[in-house]
């Protein structure tokens, strides 16, 4: 058994810095690289791609990644977990088993983590009494069953060590846990049992430390000021232990910090019931945790406590709820506040005079540059050089939400002066897809690996 594991996380959603894999992969030791793609918005961008194309619905980004680091990883002999794979982890394969064609590398080892699509049978759930009720509204699934897209459960890190176990160097799946990246890992290196709940939650804050990529190691950051070199951010890299203690680090050389703040700034994101951070391997108790500082860019984390796994996995559902659209148009001084409310109120009688009205939770009005993001913090300029009026509106009607993308051009030469910014086209509207939280018990779940290997 190893003594210590490197883990670095090089993505921390998808858009995240197309170099950071790449950095972490050569500029310093390193046994695994996972990669962070999924938000729950994430998800909702992949069913939009897949509906217009059955062979997407992955992170493109990662076969990009892959075209530069492949024979890097190949190279040092590092593992790569991700959940690139979205809503269709075998597609995500199938491009990465294609690039290895193209490189030249052969005897690739792929995994590939399935089990966590639903859809196929939700109607089979339902009619057995699995309601999957919204976590916030109480209301069932089934009052959406028509609009419904994507039903996807949140697996958790056995899977993943199953397919390392398998001898797996690349390990794709789609809506497993964030922090399975690294705690599949561990659990595959160190033996962890199913039942050691203060092992499982000190890996399952590992891998919440570092799932964000940079914003552990000065992104983000409150004291933003003191981080050095923040172009050159070194991402987060872990070294942990068996006896479930670990170190957060960066790369030397690299930009960035590591500290006790960046560090616990990071553990309280989204973190919800310090007491009860609910996954599917344990619940882990955040606020056991102990912070210190182990040298220059390393925090030392221990103390961590754990307690058994629920009986549900959490789910994350998408459905069909409307269309929107959304604008902006810069408006400059003199009297720049002034000139975009009368914008916006001309935008909103002209649709009313055209038959088209937003109810007002369903249209945004908006100046940014006086406080818009924290109204009631800061001094807002009463008179700033120029302000940027934005506007949205949603709505179940296709039809009115386009109607209102008619109305900013004409601002330009029919609104105040000094209108500007149109070169961006008219707002078009947008299919809503909306999230839905759920849960199903784990045993109508079933979380399974397959292993592909690449020798052509």
């Amino acid at each position: 058994m190893n003594t210590r594991v490197r883990i670095g996380n090089g993505q921390g959603f998808w858009g995240d810095s197309i170099d950071a894999p790449l950095e972490l992969l050569t500029r310093g030791p390193l046994d695994y690289l996972g990669l962070d793609y999924l938000a729950e918005v994430t998800l909702s961008i992949m069913m939009r791609q897949r509906l217009r194309d059955p062979h997407k619905g992955f992170a493109a980004d990662f076969i990009t990644l892959l075209r530069r680091a492949l024979p890097v990883i190949v190279e040092r002999g590092v593992k790569v977990v991700t959940n690139a794979g979205g809503l269709n982890p075998a597609g995500c394969r199938d491009e990465v088993l294609r690039v290895a064609r193209q490189l030249g590398i052969t005897g690739l080892r792929v995994g590939v983590v399935e089990g966590d699509d639903l859809l196929p049978h939700v109607d089979e759930l339902l009619a057995a009494g699995c309601r999957l009720e919204h976590m916030e509204t109480k209301r069932p699934l089934v009052n959406e069953r028509a609009k419904v897209l994507s039903v996807n459960a949140y697996l958790g890190a056995r899977p993943v060590a199953a397919a390392l176990g398998e001898g797996a160097q690349i390990v794709l799946a789609g809506r497993i846990t964030d922090t399975s990246l690294a705690l599949g890992p561990l659990v595959h290196e160190f033996g962890w049992a199913e039942d050691a709940w203060d092992l499982l939650a000190a890996g399952t804050i590992a891998g919440h430390l570092i799932e964000c990529g940079a914003q552990a190691t000065g992104g983000n950051f409150t004291r933003w000021w003191e981080v050095p070199d923040l172009w050159d951010v070194g991402y987060p890299v872990l070294e942990c232990a068996p006896d479930g203690t670990f170190v957060v680090t960066k790369h030397a050389g690299t930009g960035g910090l590591v500290s006790t703040s960046t560090v616990a700034e990071q553990l309280v994101y989204e973190m919800g019931d310090p007491r009860a951070y609910i996954t599917p391997d344990c619940v882990a108790d955040f606020s056991s945790v102990r912070l210190a500082a182990d040298g220059e860019n390393r925090v030392r984390v221990s103390g961590v406590r754990g307690g058994p796994k629920t009986e549900y996995y959490k789910v994350s559902a998408s459905y069909r709820a409307g269309w929107k659209a959304s604008g902006h148009l810069t408006v400059s001084g003199p009297r720049a506040v002034d000139k975009a409310r009368l914008a916006a109120e001309i935008v909103w009688k002209r649709l009313a005079r055209a038959g088209v009205r937003f109810p007002d939770e369903d249209r945004v009005t908006e100046l940014l540059g006086t406080g818009a993001c924290h109204p009631g913090l800061g001094d807002a300029s009463t008179d700033p050089p120029e302000v940027v009026l934005h506007l949205a509106v949603r709505s179940e009607d296709r039809t009115a939400v386009t109607r209102f993308g008619y109305e900013l051009a004409p601002l330009v030469t029919s609104g105040p002066p000094g209108v500007t910014g149109f070169a961006g086209g008219r707002p078009k509207a947008q299919e809503i897809v909306a999230y839905w939280p759920a849960l199903v018990r784990k045993s109508l779940v079933d979380p399974h690996v397959r292993v592909t290997v690449e020798s052509a």
